[in-house]
C-alpha cells in the first residue's frame, strides 16, 4: 500500500511526484487545490514512505499501474483527476490512456525524449546528481541553511530554490539517496510514453520554461504525440515547478480538471488525513 496524505473534499484529485522525489513536493499547492478537490498525494513505490520493495521483475509501467489500481481501490475512488510531474506526469498520462483518470495534467512529463542522445543526457544528469548528493551529505545541513547552498544543491530542479525550506531540501536529499538504487533501475529501462487510442478526457501538458532536466524542446515532441491535448508553458519555472510558482501551478491543474467537472456545491472546510 502506498503511503499518502489526503486534504480537502470534492472530486478526487491524485498528485504524483517524479523519480527520486516524494509526496511533500506538492505541499506548496495543496492548500489551494484542497479548496476545490479531495486531494490525495501518494509516495511512489520505493520512495518517501512507500518502502515496500519495488517489483523489478516486471516493466515499470505495469508496476506503477498495479500500485495505483490498488490505491484507488483502497480509497474507494474511480477515475480521479490526476496530475503528475516528471515521471509522475508520464504515469498520469498512462493512467489516462488506461481510462483510469477523469482528466490528466502533466507537468514537464518524462518519456518524450526523441532518441538515445536525449536519454543519455537525462541518465548522465541523474548519475552526476546522485554522486554529488553522496559527496554533499556530510555538509548538507550548513548548505541547506544558506540560499547559495540551496541553489547549489537544488538549482537543477527549481528555478527559485530559495523558495524551498532547508528542512525540505534535507528531506529531499535523504529521500533521493535512499531511493538511488531504484532510480538507477528505472533509468535503465528507458521508460517512454507511447500514446494509445485517444480517450474522451481532457489532457493538459504544461512544460516548465526553465526546465534543466527534461529540456523545453521535449515539449515539441509532446505536441506531436498529443496533438489534441492543451499545451501550455509554465513561465519562470524549473523542472519541479510547485515551489517556483505555486499559484500558477495550482491554477493550471484546476483548469485542467475543471474541463471535466460539472458545477457542484462549494467544498466543505479543508480537512487533513494521512496514512503511512
Amino acid at each position: 500500500m502506498l503511503a499518502y496524505e489526503r486534504f480537502g473534499s470534492g472530486e478526487p484529485l491524485v498528485l504524483i511526484h517524479g523519480i527520486g522525489h516524494r509526496r511533500q513536493t506538492w505541499y506548496p499547492v495543496v492548500d489551494r487545490l484542497a479548496e476545490e478537490f479531495d486531494v490525495i498525494i501518494p509516495d511512489l513505490p520505493g520512495h518517501g514512505g512507500s518502502w515496500e520493495p519495488f517489483d523489478t521483475s516486471v516493466p515499470a509501467r505495469d508496476a506503477f499501474r498495479t500500485a495505483f489500481d490498488e490505491l484507488f481501490h483502497k480509497l474507494g475512488i474511480e477515475r480521479p483527476h490526476v496530475a503528475g510531474n516528471s515521471l509522475g506526469g508520464l504515469i498520469a498520462l498512462e493512467l489516462g490512456d488506461d481510462d483510469l483518470a477523469r482528466s490528466v495534467t502533466a507537468l514537464s512529463p518524462a518519456g518524450f525524449w526523441r532518441g538515445p542522445a536525449d536519454y543519455t543526457y537525462v541518465r548522465a544528469l541523474f548519475g552526476s546528481i546522485l554522486a554529488g548528493a553522496r559527496l554533499a551529505r556530510p555538509v548538507a545541513g550548513p548548505l541547506a541553511h544558506s540560499v547559495t547552498g540551496r541553489m547549489a544543491l537544488m538549482g537543477w530542479l527549481y528555478d527559485h530554490p530559495q523558495n524551498v525550506s532547508p528542512e525540505m531540501v534535507l528531506g529531499d536529499l535523504a529521500n533521493m539517496l535512499r531511493a538511488r538504487a531504484l532510480v538507477r533501475h528505472l533509468l535503465r529501462q528507458a521508460y517512454t510514453f507511447t500514446p494509445g487510442e485517444p480517450r474522451d478526457i481532457p489532457v493538459t501538458v504544461a512544460w516548465a520554461e526553465r526546465d534543466k532536466v527534461l529540456l523545453p524542446y521535449h515539449a515539441r515532441q509532446a505536441r506531436r504525440l498529443l496533438p489534441h491535448a492543451h499545451h501550455v508553458w509554465l513561465d519562470h519555472c524549473g523542472h519541479v515547478p510547485m515551489p517556483d510558482d505555486p499559484e500558477l501551478v495550482a491554477e493550471t491543474i484546476i483548469a485542467g480538471a475543471r474541463a471535466a467537472v460539472r458545477p457542484t456545491a462549494p467544498a466543505a472546510a479543508t480537512t487533513v488525513r494521512s496514512h503511512a
